[in-house]
């Protein structure tokens, strides 16, 4: 399936927090989290189906802290949530409107 590259972009470039909070079933952000890298990052609690998921996330990026795998953008992030393939992640974020 092709996909338009003005709509890769703007999905490389999308807040992680926007694409977890949209997917996911249970989002909450550890209020309690002090960053020591960077002060835009938070760190997150989550729940995807039957999996729990404890990700760090700054500006598009994110990092599966119980996992210790990481990416960025709204794809990579699908597909690790989902654990589906490029495709399936394109029509997911598709469903969401994002």
């Amino acid at each position: 399936m092709p996909v338009d590259k003005s709509l890769l972009l703007h999905w490389r470039e999308l807040p992680a927090v926007d694409v977890l909070t949209a997917l996911a079933d249970h989002a909450k952000r550890d209020m309690s989290y002090i960053a020591l890298k960077s002060p835009l990052s938070s760190r997150w609690h989550a729940r995807y189906g039957s999996r729990e998921f404890e990700l760090l996330l700054t500006g598009p990026k994110f990092w599966d802290t119980r996992e210790r795998k990481g990416g960025g953008g709204a794809v990579d992030l699908a597909m690790h949530l989902a654990r589906v393939e490029f495709s399936e992640a394109v029509r997911l974020l598709q469903s969401y409107g994002l």
